[in-house]
């Protein structure tokens, strides 16, 4: 594979984050599993070692350094690791920038802070039971008064839903007009009516809790609305090619993982005298496998770079994400095909490779709403043929 190009200090970054995994997540993550959650003590540990929202300003306690890169390194290392069940960069990367991006300094000054400590945990509340990747079908509204906004409605799906303290809700605030009129609402533990519903079960990731949510004539302090009243969508429009970017770096790292793990048990199992890597059936199902992820993980670091430039687009955070989340699925049925009746096996873990990568082609946008992107973009009137671009 190319180099990727990482500084000294950042590999310096990995080693250290490495060793903080192997000592105090990964011995507790079987555990979690077991209980369908992870202990909040494991945010408030990455928190106290620096490994949790390191990016914001230092008058929050970060050390103020944006570069994705690092969580890029966070997320492989804790997909390497195989504690993906923990969505410690969901709280970290995926809400965190909203408080920064769209919320006035007295919020930043109020809740950055146990954010980046991890007494804070942060979870964003869109999907409905009726209204997924098209939010337009949203229900939940709110309805403005003297000094408060009152939320009703319901949110399902939720990550970090039980063991969130501050959830980002997304709620329609002037819905007979207009569908995409909404806003977004920092709803805090406690507030009256904010009720947390079942720890759904999964096929996969069981130890990340998976709420349902319900906002019962919630007041919502007119402080706690994040950004201006209406512009709600856009805010959301305007994430989602950063949290695509993160998706496709833990769908690309789950990947790499189960070739590793296929790689290592077909040179050891035996067939016929002989291990099945000898086989050339192996070898090719292999080779082609390790070319397809080689060639994704470098268009991956060019997303990575340009997301760090500013010049990440919508569509090619969707190839990305569209590509990278078909990958691992399909790594980790060739690699249960190869460990043969063991991969069947909840003891191996290649068993939990596939149960876990199937929800990768839904969430953040399914398989089909990526392809609608990228085809309305290579099939518009505004397409530019390839060889009149200027590079």
């Amino acid at each position: 594979m190319l180099p990727r190009n990482f500084t000294e200090e950042q590999n310096m970054f990995r080693d250290a984050y490495r060793k903080f995994l192997a000592s105090e997540i990964v011995p507790h993550m079987e555990a979690w599993r077991e209980a369908g959650i992870v202990d909040r003590e494991a945010f408030r540990k990455a928190g106290e070692q620096g490994f949790l929202m390191f990016w914001p300003d230092e008058k929050y306690g970060g050390i103020g350094d944006y570069d994705i890169r690092y969580d890029q390194i966070i997320i492989e290392e804790t997909t390497y690791a195989r504690a993906g069940d923990w969505f410690a960069n969901l709280h970290s990367r995926l809400v965190g920038p909203y408080l920064t991006r769209f919320g006035s300094e007295e919020q930043c000054e109020r809740f950055l802070p146990g954010c980046v400590s991890g007494e804070t945990i942060l979870a964003i509340a869109m999907t409905e039971p009726d209204a997924g990747s098209d939010l337009s079908g949203m229900r939940s509204n709110a309805v403005e008064k003297d000094d408060h906004w009152v939320l009703n409605g319901s949110k399902t799906f939720i990550s970090n839903g039980i063991n969130a303290d501050l959830v980002l809700v997304a709620a329609k605030t002037d819905p007979e007009n207009n569908p995409y009129h909404m806003t977004l609402f920092l709803v805090e533990r406690g507030m009256e009516g904010f009720e947390r519903g079942r720890n759904l079960k999964k096929m996969g990731l069981k130890g990340q809790d998976t709420a349902e949510l319900f906002f019962n004539d919630v007041k919502v302090p007119k402080e706690n609305v994040l950004g201006e009243p209406g512009k709600g969508f856009v805010y959301l429009m305007e994430g989602l090619a950063e949290e695509r970017l993160l998706g496709m770096i833990g769908y690309l790292a789950a990947a790499q993982l189960s070739w590793d793990l296929t790689a290592d048990y077909v040179q050891q199992r035996k067939a016929f005298g002989k291990p099945i890597s000898a086989f050339q059936n192996t070898q090719f199902k292999l080779a082609e496998l390790r070319t397809e992820l080689d060639i994704t993980q470098n268009y991956v670091d060019q997303c990575v770079s340009a997301f760090n430039a500013g010049q990440l687009t919508a569509v090619d955070a969707a190839k990305g994400k569209l590509a990278t989340s078909e990958l691992q699925v399909k790594a980790a049925q060739v690699g249960v095909q190869m460990h043969g009746g063991h991969g069947y096996m909840d003891e191996y873990p290649i068993s939990r490779q596939l149960t876990d990568a199937m929800i990768s082609p839904i969430y953040a946008g399914s398989s089909e709403v990526m392809k609608l992107i990228i085809s309305r973009d290579c099939l518009g009137d505004d397409y530019v043929p390839f060889n009149t671009r200027n590079f």
